[in-house]
């Protein structure tokens, strides 16, 4: 689907971008697995700056994954509830309880067993193995997806239908090394250059090759 030339062109630019443009958030300051994974449980279907203060707040309350096991469901749901989607709270804390129950207390670093905990999905899962274990694996959420579907032109019918094509691209593309940097950096891409409405064209260090770019004028 993507040539090696082509991704290595594609990758090339995109961290040319990110290191000048790439987002700050407290999250992106650790590697500490428990952390990384309550900031994904966190992010889910909310802003990052919604999620900012209150994953500060939990962390404090809760600093250890044994902490948060064994956390106050009544107290947990309140620390939560300005995210919304309080069912969150339930499964964040089952998640630790398993965590703690079955992995001794260690987040564990394979796909399959963090899909074994409540709440975690495909996203999550990869976010944490690329971002705490250094992982060479993709993610994709909507931003990645519009992206990828621009440039190397897989637009067309909804992220469901064209799913396994864009993990499949996803994958191909990743780096071997920094995982988590480029994952990074292709969310903050997303959010901030080649967004949903109105995305940033002229400005576009993938103009030049972007097949969105090329066969519709930017809006």
């Amino acid at each position: 689907m993507a040539t090696e030339a082509e991704a290595h062109w594609f990758r090339e630019r995109l961290l040319a971008w990110g290191e000048e443009n790439r987002r700050d958030f407290p999250w992106r300051r650790t590697a500490n697995p428990y952390r990384l994974l309550v900031a994904e449980c966190l992010l889910q279907k909310t802003t990052a700056s919604q999620v900012a203060p209150v994953y500060e707040e939990l962390l404090e309350r809760y600093p250890t994954v044994e902490d948060l096991a064994i956390a106050d469901p009544d107290d947990l749901l309140e620390l939560l509830r300005p995210l919304g989607l309080l069912k969150r709270a339930a499964s964040l804390r089952s998640a630790a309880r398993t965590v703690v129950e079955k992995y001794g207390g260690e987040v564990p670093d394979s796909e399959a067993e963090l899909l074994n905990l409540p709440g975690v999905g495909l996203y999550a899962a990869r976010s944490v193995l690329a971002h705490a274990f250094g992982k060479p694996v993709a993610v994709l959420d909507a931003n990645v997806a519009r992206i990828l579907g621009r440039f190397f032109g897989l637009e067309g019918g909804r992220i469901k239908s064209r799913e396994k094509a864009l993990w499949q691209l996803a994958d191909d593309i990743a780096p071997e090394t920094n995982a988590g940097r480029w994952n990074l950096t292709l969310l903050d891409f997303g959010a901030l250059t080649c967004t949903a409405r109105k995305p940033k064209c002229p400005d576009c260090p993938l103009r030049e090759r972007c097949r969105y770019a090329n066969e519709e004028p930017p809006s």
